[in-house]
């Protein structure tokens, strides 16, 4: 949950008049408060007051432990609390330093476990903290004095992400009850595969695959540094980072850090933690006796990651599935035990609850809707799809719905809605229009997850998270009565399935997640499933005779059934526990635990409220994070300047000096983006001198070429207005913008000029209007663009307040994505027109140009071109230490141009044409360098101009990762 940083901020050029990042911000109208603490200060929204004081209140009793053994206390951090999202995240960024944590529980069991969502919060986030504290000695501080938090950034680059995130969640396993270390879920993708043989290289395992599944970097940090930690000690990695931070510019300087400490590079690391959990593993299979289930075949490769998960039964044989992986996005599927499978229907934006739910010939589930304008507000709303007639009824709009499930008769809906004031109900909604029946109260605030109905279409029966733990409560849908059907526990339990006398559910009471059944005459528990890595997601079949489930594979999560026999059930009371419990040492290392222990299960008194006050926005628009030199990536230009951005992401402000070393010219600079209003209001000055040599006579020979240097002013202001659009599997966005831009020079003493630039002393005073549009079909990791899409662009530009220089232009042009002959290739078909008015003053293209011919300003332009994208290998390739490649691709293009002007010849005006050819092929590399995860995507393109005959070898780079 740590946000990698954008260090091209690092690298950037001469920052001359231009438009900021655009970034997510919350409606103006919400107001906002802050409390300070001893060492925080909360930010947060409007009626939070009771939850920003419970925050504030863990965060300090957290601030001791959670520091301890980087032996750091961090400077006082500024922490912002968002309600108006339904995303459940939460990340630290140095740019600019502070931390946000999305305020609403995950439906995923397997995020927060037994915890409080903001209590996993404070520990988990504020360990990121203490991590870029730590940074703050030798060289890198120094950096950061010199250049401010960018610079510091990105020399913390050389710090593996899992290192990151895998300590924050030892951290977080270690001081809590309940750390995604104790959950059998965590570690499931990394214990397939190596119990199925798989042992991943070192770079395959950081840089990650096409094919295999690569558990991500929390999975392998935490056991990497858990590893370290028990067997050099709970402060061997402050050691490490000591070493690293004194001088971090070197290759590898990290790894050599790990090798001081541990004798060890890296890779031996690795290799030897690998070893370390393997062998428990094993020991911990050999104990097992499983339990028989039949796998549903299914459409998927064994050579590509894919998954079916969350099975309902549509009829005795036939089962829905939410099919995903590597090579498909999200789609449900049916699938038939005496026959194919076939693709049902794609979903929008999935908003995954670990669940589904199917009933009455409908699906239910929950996808995420965006705010057209402001980012930080994102709503959730509720789909059904008739399996009848395909139709497809959004029942809620701006809703924020986490999960629903339908009644069997499909009359009702039970949703979990969380409130903007932290606040959790069960929801009573009409299944035909969404309308809300009855809201339950909960004055305890318990959380609940994945409700389901009893076959009386009014008993609920639902996981409850409460302040000891986890139990699964009754409740009447019109009553509001609860009853407890298990004791409060820490166990992790979720997934519930009521059928008749009993509720099934998912519990990792053996330290493997299976499904068990709770009696709920009897109170008698029974573990039902005995599988290899897991099994999750109970249903029964119509006739009551199976029970079906999703349970683990290196390749991917598969439906498998078994018939319900409860003779062979074995009571939870014979259940071992065989959890390999690799975080134990932690528990005794780590100072502090037993005291966070009992803060988060409210044991410690509180402590008076903080002060509250009123968060102004105007007041605190500036908030400088970044200054001093900049050097661009091309090493010809650089800046000495300021960078601020406020902690609501509504003011950014960029102010310098800068040096250009092609033209040997000074210029200064300020750019203002505020964002906070429906459109984006942008302000940019710069002032400086230029200089250019130009020939004047333009005859042969070219034997006049003159120099000369002059001053200018430039001055951008306007709007722009980012649209999300996106409702459907179909990703939709639009935008527009309108800006005035004023160029002026004084001094110019040449006696011609380019017909594109100022020149002789004159201003130009020109309007540019812009607008697009874009739709295209979500993307898997293995399609290399869209398969489906269209998107379409328009450019007006012109001088609409005379003088001497006058032009326009306009230009319109669109694209169409269509599926290659592959599964993951792509044809983009593009076509453009712009037209170029006569005038003093010539503006840039406003359409695309054939790839490797220099542009040519004609009155008329029309251009066409066909780009087909395809992978051709996903390797595993490593190059020594230094680079790792993992996928090649490869882009055949043809583009063409035409061109028509009037011009006089001997006093007549006559047309001339002309047309431009060009071809090529792209072949590009995604690879990572020295150990990063974060990828790179570079090459080589090749290009044969058919008209001139020449042939151009350019460098290509596509991506650069941050």
């Amino acid at each position: 949950m740590r946000y990698w940083l954008p260090v091209f901020l690092f690298v950037t050029g001469s920052a001359a008049a231009q438009t900021l990042p655009i970034l997510d911000q919350n409606p103006t109208r919400l107001p906002w408060y802050q409390l300070q603490t001893p060492h925080f200060r909360v930010l947060y929204p409007a009626g939070f007051d009771q939850t920003a004081q419970q925050t504030a209140r863990r965060l300090e009793q957290v601030y001791e432990p959670v520091s301890a053994t980087l032996k750091k206390q961090p400077r006082k951090l500024s922490v912002i609390l968002q309600n108006q999202t339904m995303i459940s995240n939460g990340f630290v960024t140095m740019l600019p330093r502070h931390s946000e944590f999305f305020a609403v529980p995950p439906q995923d069991p397997f995020l927060a476990g037994t915890n409080q969502w903001l209590d996993l919060l404070a520990v988990h986030e504020f360990r990121h903290v203490v991590q870029y504290d730590k940074a703050l000695q030798g060289l890198t501080r120094l950096a950061y004095t010199v250049f401010g938090n960018t610079a510091f950034s990105a020399l913390t680059l050389g710090v593996p992400d899992w290192f990151w995130e895998g300590d924050a969640v030892g951290t977080e396993t270690a001081l809590t009850g309940a750390g995604r270390g104790r959950m059998p879920n965590f570690d499931l993708g990394i214990r397939a595969n190596l119990l199925a043989g798989r042992r991943f290289t070192y770079p395959k395992f950081v840089g990650g695959s096409y094919r295999d599944n690569v558990p991500n970097h929390y999975v392998l940090g935490y056991f990497m540094s858990t590893y370290l930690k028990r067997n050099y000690g709970a402060d061997a990695w402050s050691d490490v980072l000591n070493r690293y931070y004194r001088f971090p510019l070197y290759p590898f300087s990290f790894s050599n850090s790990v090798k001081k400490t541990t004798k060890y590079r890296i890779e031996e690391l690795y290799r030897r933690t690998m070893a370390d959990v393997e062998e428990d593993w094993r020991k911990e299979q050999e104990r097992l006796q499983l339990t028989d289930a039949v796998t549903y075949s299914v459409k998927a490769s064994g050579k590509v990651f894919t998954n079916y998960q969350y099975p309902q039964y549509l009829s005795d044989h036939e089962v829905i599935a939410l099919k995903s992986g590597l090579g498909d996005i999200a789609q449900f599927v049916v699938l038939d035990r005496n026959g194919p499978e076939k693709k049902l229907f794609v979903p929008g934006l999935f908003n995954n609850p670990e669940m589904l739910s199917v009933a009455a010939g409908k699906i239910c589930w929950t996808e995420y809707r965006y705010d057209v304008r402001f980012g930080q507000r994102i709503n959730s709303e509720i789909k059904l799809y008739d399996l009848k007639n395909g139709q497809v009824n959004r029942l809620s709009s701006h809703s924020r719905y986490a999960v629903a499930a339908l009644s069997p008769d499909g009359s009702k809906l039970v949703a979990v809605r969380n409130d903007e004031s932290y606040q959790t109900r069960l929801v009573i909604l009409d299944a035909q229009n969404g309308r809300e029946l009855r809201v339950l109260d909960n004055p305890e605030n318990d959380f609940f997850l994945q409700p389901r109905w009893q076959d009386d279409n009014r008993t609920l029966v639902v996981v409850t998270r409460k302040k000891g733990g986890k139990t699964i409560q009754a409740i009447d849908s019109e009553t509001n009565e609860r009853r407890d059907l298990l004791p409060v526990s820490n166990l992790n339990i979720s997934h519930t399935q009521p059928w008749k006398q009993f509720v099934f559910f998912n519990s990792p009471q053996s330290g493997i997640d299976n499904i068990y059944a709770l009696n709920t005459k009897t109170g008698q528990q029974y573990q039902v499933t005995s599988r290899p890595l897991g099994a999750y997601h109970a249903a029964i079949s119509p006739n009551g005779k199976t029970l079906i489930f999703h349970d683990f594979h290196a390749e991917g999560y598969r439906i498998a059934e078994m018939p319900i026999d409860t003779a062979s059930w074995i009571p939870a009371g014979r259940v071992r526990d065989g959890s390999t419990r690799y975080f134990g040492p932690l528990i005794r290392q780590e100072p502090g635990g037993e005291q966070v222990r009992r803060a988060l299960t409210d044991s410690v008194p509180p402590t008076a409220d903080f002060p509250k006050s009123r968060f102004s926005r105007l007041l605190h628009a500036i908030n400088i994070y970044s200054w001093g030199p900049v050097v661009s990536s091309d090493g010809q230009s650089g800046t000495v300047g300021l960078r601020s951005q406020d902690l609501l992401n509504t003011t950014q402000i960029d102010i310098g000096l800068g040096y250009d070393q092609a033209e040997r010219t000074v210029n200064y600079y300020g750019n203002l983006s505020y964002q906070g209003l429906f459109p984006i209001i942008d302000v940019g000055f710069q002032r400086g001198r230029r200089s250019t040599s130009v020939y004047i006579d333009r005859r042969t020979p070219l034997d006049s070429l003159r120099s000369d240097s002059w001053n200018y002013n430039q001055l951008n202001a306007g709007i722009r207005i980012p649209l999300q659009l996106t409702t459907s599997k179909y990703l939709q966005s639009a935008y527009f913008s309108a800006y005035y831009n004023l160029q002026q020079v004084s001094g110019y003493d040449l006696p011609v000029r380019p017909v594109t630039e100022v020149g002789f002393d004159r201003a130009l005073h020109g309007l540019s209007y812009g607008l697009s549009y874009s739709r295209t079909l979500k993307q898997s990791k293995r399609d290399v663009a869209p398969r489906w899409g269209q998107t379409v662009s328009a450019v007006w530009r012109t001088t609409p307040f005379g003088g001497k220089l006058t032009g326009e232009v306009w230009g319109v042009q669109g694209g169409l994505y269509v599926p290659g002959l592959g599964k993951h290739h792509s044809l983009r078909l593009r076509a453009g027109y712009q037209h170029q008015m006569r005038g003093t003053y010539r503006f840039a293209a406003a359409v695309f140009y054939p790839r490797g011919q220099s542009y040519v300003s004609y009155d008329h332009l029309r251009t066409a071109s066909a780009e087909y994208r395809l992978p051709l290998l996903n390797p595993h390739w490593t190059l020594g230490r230094w680079v790792y490649i993992q996928r090649v691709k490869a882009t055949g293009f043809y583009d063409a141009a035409q061109g028509e002007s009037q011009v006089l010849v001997q006093g007549q005006r006559r047309t001339i044409s002309d047309q431009y050819y060009t071809t090529g092929l792209d072949l590009s590399f995604v690879f990572n360098v020295m150990r990063l995860r974060t990828p790179f995507e570079a090459g080589v393109r090749t290009i044969y101009n058919l008209k001139s005959g020449e042939f151009l070898v350019q460098p290509l780079v596509i991506g650069i990762g941050f």
